[in-house]
């Protein structure tokens, strides 16, 4: 039995034309490629690697380590007990720090747009080459809600199950269209035409894959299963 090699597997999504990409980083981590499908806007991929083995030292020596930060860990809800008590007296600092917990109004600094011109994390993110990154749905995560702002263009439209006027929209985060690589692949889902807000000087009929816009949206969830990233268009200028 100790010459069985046990795998760990792992099932990625990418959108089609970022499959290289995405393979040569799994590989690179060590994962073997053992399956791949493709579908219209993004291709499915099946990783496998050996799992490492635990060595006997080492699980003595964590169990061992295990009892130690019980102890430690008791002797530090002791010592929180106390400081709970403490701060649970009233003090003038206190009183005096409560109105700052009142919400900021609309439009002040803490509802700035974000754009890659005033956030580097934003900036980085718009050049990534893997759109199943992990920093995406960090991003996400600490941004939920929040405003955010970039040029792009269209990747792919189409029609939102059985409707004529509703349409899933990818986003890329360059002037590409349907030929972007790499960023993360922003995704409006369930969206009218008119939902985009369209502005602009000379604002067209329709739309379609290829156009260029500078979209403004509403940072949503990211679907780590898929790589994509969920926006909620605000407006939509056309360049």
């Amino acid at each position: 039995m100790a010459d069985v090699i046990r795998y760990e597997h792992k099932t990625v999504q990418a959108v089609r034309g970022t499959d290289g990409l995405v393979i040569s980083k799994m590989q690179k981590d060590g994962w073997e490629l053992v399956g791949q499908t493709q579908g219209m806007l993004r291709s499915t991929l099946d990783f496998r690697r050996p799992k490492k083995p635990v060595p006997r030292l080492l699980i003595g020596a964590a169990a061992g380590g295990f009892v130690v930060l019980a102890i430690i860990i008791g002797v530090a809800a002791a010592l929180e007990d106390e400081d709970e008590k403490e701060s649970s007296k009233p003090t003038t600092a206190t009183a005096s720090a409560e109105p700052s917990a009142t919400p900021a109004p609309a439009g002040s600094a803490t509802a700035e747009v974000i754009t890659a011109g005033t956030d580097a994390e934003f900036a980085a993110l718009l050049k990534t080459p893997d759109s199943c990154d992990s920093s995406i749905s960090d991003f996400a995560t600490k941004h939920m809600g929040k405003t955010i702002a970039f040029d792009g263009s269209i990747v792919h439209m189409a029609p939102h199950g059985d409707y004529n006027t509703r349409y899933d929209f990818l986003l890329g985060p360059d002037d590409q269209g349907p030929k972007t690589e790499g960023g993360p692949a922003f995704k409006y889902e369930d969206t009218n035409t008119l939902d985009l807000k369209l502005t602009g000087r000379s604002i067209p009929e329709t739309v379609r894959a290829g156009d260029k816009f500078r979209f403004v949206a509403e940072v949503g969830e990211f679907n780590a299963k898929q790589c994509l990233f969920f926006l909620n268009p605000v407006s939509t200028e056309v360049r």
